[in-house]
């Protein structure tokens, strides 16, 4: 029985945690808060320029402080770089 009860606590507990998690982000939203990790600046002609100079995709995503994945999803988004 007391494993019952204290059951129910903590079950209660995290419920209400959880909606105070909720309100909060609420609040945020409400007060113009943008949530999540920040974007990055991604610039399609510095890529061109560096890809034009045989840059390879590792090197230009070291040089801009950004990853591999990003510079390439870039160059195809902007659809100036032949993949």
């Amino acid at each position: 029985m007391v494993f019952t009860v204290l059951g129910a606590v903590a079950e209660l507990e995290r419920s209400l945690i959880a909606e105070r998690v909720r309100a909060g982000l609420r609040n945020a939203r409400a007060n113009g808060k943008r949530l999540g990790r920040p974007r990055k600046i991604l610039d399609p002609v510095t890529i061109a320029r560096l890809r034009a100079q045989g840059c390879s995709w590792a090197a230009i995503g070291e040089q801009l402080e950004l990853g591999e994945g990003t510079v390439r999803r870039a160059a195809l988004e902007s659809a100036k770089i032949p993949a």
